[in-house]
């Protein structure tokens, strides 16, 4: 005899609205902005309905971010250019969980610009 057991997974806007806020622990400390929604997305991903897709265009994002940086780094050396491009990724990756923040509060999809697909 086989049982099927269905898990309901329970719509919670505040968890996903909670989980593009704390990206911005990377502003405020320096780093918990990839760690905090990586353990949230991977602890509640299961029971959490859209968590999966938030979750994983927010560490697609913070990765993307990090990939970024690393690549800028070299740029400062030719005229400057990677201070540049430090300043706009900075910029971007304060802007965009603020504006995912509302969309996901508001039962919208998430997206993330220039954002590589590490995680699909």
């Amino acid at each position: 005899m086989e049982t099927n057991y269905y898990t309901l997974k329970r719509t919670d806007n505040q968890l996903l609205a909670l989980t593009h806020l704390s990206q911005l622990l990377t502003c405020l400390t320096g780093f918990g902005g990839l760690i905090v929604p990586l353990i949230i997305w991977a602890t509640q991903k299961d029971n959490v309905e859209g968590l999966d897709i938030h979750g994983k265009s927010i560490i697609n994002f913070q990765l993307s971010i990090v990939a970024y940086s690393v690549l800028s780094i070299p740029l400062i050396l030719l005229f400057g250019l990677g201070i540049l491009t430090l300043i706009f990724i900075g910029i971007l990756a304060f802007v965009m969980p603020i504006i995912n923040t509302i969309k996901a509060s508001n039962g919208e999809l998430p997206s993330y610009p220039l954002s590589f697909n590490f995680i699909s």
